[in-house]
């Protein structure tokens, strides 16, 4: 009489389970990843096709020959934080717009925004409206 096992063992590998732990990981990772931000300044980029209409409460201007003027009323560059921090106080809205000439250097403008952000207000640049002439 032939006896012989009908059970064989078998000694394949399965990768499923382990495709599914790489998958989750992959997920973990691409979630966690979006929540890391880098510190930049809070700046509304206006578009070149139209401007948005904002009426802002406290403006400052900085000329070609890098005269500053907060609401129109000339001042000095070392006032310029008690200006617009006074000038925030009496608007309702804390936005700061920035009306700086083109040729204007940019660590001037980013000398104004760091300002304004230490003063936790929001900046804004104006710009022209380009014509499509």
């Amino acid at each position: 009489m032939d006896l012989k096992n009908r059970n064989k063992l078998e000694t394949s590998f399965s990768l499923a389970s382990m495709t599914d732990i790489i998958f989750q990981l992959l997920i973990f990772f691409m979630l966690t990843s979006s929540f890391v931000n880098p510190a930049a300044l809070p700046v509304n980029l206006p578009s070149s096709v139209e401007a948005p209409t904002i009426t802002p409460k406290v403006q400052v201007t900085i000329t070609s020959d890098l005269q500053y003027f907060v609401n129109d009323e000339p001042i000095e560059v070392k006032e310029l934080e008690a200006k617009i921090k006074d000038a925030l106080r009496k608007s309702s809205e804390p936005v700061v717009v920035l009306n700086i000439d083109k040729d204007v250097p940019t660590g001037n403008t980013v000398k104004v925004a760091s300002i304004v952000n230490k003063l936790k207000a929001k900046v804004s640049i104006a710009t022209k409206v380009e014509s499509d002439n």
